[in-house]
Parts: structure tokens; C-alpha cells; sequence
């Protein structure tokens, strides 16, 4: 039994629970959430079911979570339910159900954890972005890790995805940081390199929106931006 298994299983519980009570269905969640407890003393999993609903139920949450443990224990998979506190669920699975998971995964291999439920959808995934103009940080190669772990489960559920590194080749500072460059090679001081577009005296010159190089610049940008193929 895996964690949604057992998850659809405290709902049909919580179902059982409030139809013995003569209670009102309607207060059931059309999801349920089951956690690790932070203590293993605890149980396998965790859930605060009857906390959520008691109050709309019309019950006390402790005596709802009576009503609940009542019907998970009779399932097979379920070694044990005790409640804690004002009414959370600490479940405790059995032997058998808990070692089923490691069967599954060995016997799908790699194919395990993987759907289709985004199949025919197409994405185009963004991500990083580092500042050319100045040295990576670790916020750049933490988002590298994250967009490509996104990418991983976007593919698992059937995704067509595509992976772009976000060149951040326009704007203000990359402006300045390609006229310090001409300067350097003109043996230019870059910080003398203004133009009367210039903000200061001593700042860089920039590009205007009428230079060829920038129409290029934004034109690839808006490209890249869309979708389309590989732009030259």
C-alpha cells in the first residue's frame, strides 16, 4: 500500500464513519492527505481527517476519529490505528502491505512513478538565468537543481518538455557591460564611454532603440520568448 492507496482508503473510512453516524457526506473532502509523523514512534502515517471535518460533521473530532480507526482497522493492509490528541489518525501499516511498495518498484523498474496524465501537453521550461555580468552565486545553482528535478516530473507525467537556460542577454546592464567591452578594446577607459543618452558623465554608453544591434537583441528575445525554433 502506497500513500495514495492509503489515502483513498481513510476517505472511503471517513465515508463509512459518517454514514454509521448519520451524518452528512458533503463534508468530506474530495482529497485526503496522509504524513509522515515526525516521530516513527508515532505510526507509518498520519491524518487529521476528522480534525477538518468534525466541526462541519457536527461531532466531536475525537469521537469521529473513533469512527474512522473503527473502519481503516478492518482493513488487512492496516496493521494498527490509534488516535492521538484531540483526533488525529496515526495509522501503522502491516508487514506484508508496506513491503508490497519495494515489490512494485522492482518489478516496473524504471517505468515506476511514471503516468500520463500531462501526455500530449508541451512545455517549455525556463530556468536559472544566471547574471553574466557577474560571478554565479548559490541561488543559480539551487534553481539549476529545482528546474531540472521540475523538468524530470513534468516528463514522468507524460510531458513533452524542453529545457531553456534563460539567457539574459538585454537590458540596461548588459548595455553598459557590452560598452565597457568596446572600450577595452578601443584601449578606451570604460568608465569614460558616455553618451549624452548616458545617465552620468562617467556611466557606460547605451544602446538606443534604434541601433541595429539592439532591434537584433529584442528581436531574438521575443523569439525565444514564443516558442519558435532556433533562432539565428
Amino acid at each position: 500500500m502506497n500513500p495514495a492507496q492509503l489515502a483513498d482508503a481513510v476517505r472511503a473510512a471517513g465515508a463509512a464513519a459518517l454514514t454509521g453516524l448519520g451524518l452528512d457526506l458533503s463534508v468530506l473532502p474530495d482529497a485526503v492527505s496522509v504524513e509522515r509523523p515526525r516521530n516513527p514512534e508515532h505510526g507509518d502515517y498520519a491524518s487529521a481527517l476528522a480534525l477538518q471535518i468534525a466541526s462541519q460533521a457536527g461531532v466531536p473530532p475525537r469521537e469521529l476519529a473513533q469512527a474512522i480507526a473503527a473502519r481503516l482497522s478492518e482493513d488487512p493492509a492496516i496493521q494498527s490505528v490509534q488516535i492521538a490528541g484531540p483526533g488525529f489518525l496515526n495509522i501503522r501499516l502491516s508487514s506484508a502491505a508496506a513491503g508490497s511498495v519495494a515489490g512494485i518498484v522492482v518489478e516496473q523498474g524504471d517505468a515506476y512513478g511514471h503516468a500520463q496524465a500531462l501526455t500530449g501537453q508541451r512545455v517549455n521550461l525556463e530556468f536559472v538565468s544566471a547574471n553574466p555580468t557577474g560571478p554565479i552565486h548559490i541561488g543559480g545553482a539551487r534553481w539549476a537543481a529545482v528546474g531540472d528535478a521540475l523538468a524530470r516530473l513534468l516528463r514522468a507525467e507524460g510531458a513533452d518538455v524542453t529545457t531553456e537556460y534563460y539567457v539574459n542577454d538585454a537590458g540596461a546592464q548588459i548595455d553598459r557591460f557590452a560598452a565597457s567591452l568596446l572600450a577595452i578594446a578601443r584601449h578606451e577607459d570604460p568608465r569614460m564611454t558616455a553618451t549624452p543618452a548616458s545617465t552620468s558623465a562617467r556611466s557606460p554608453a547605451r544602446w538606443s532603440s534604434s541601433t541595429p544591434a539592439y532591434s537584433k537583441c529584442r528581436a531574438r528575445r521575443r523569439c525565444r520568448r514564443s516558442g519558435r525554433a532556433a533562432w539565428r
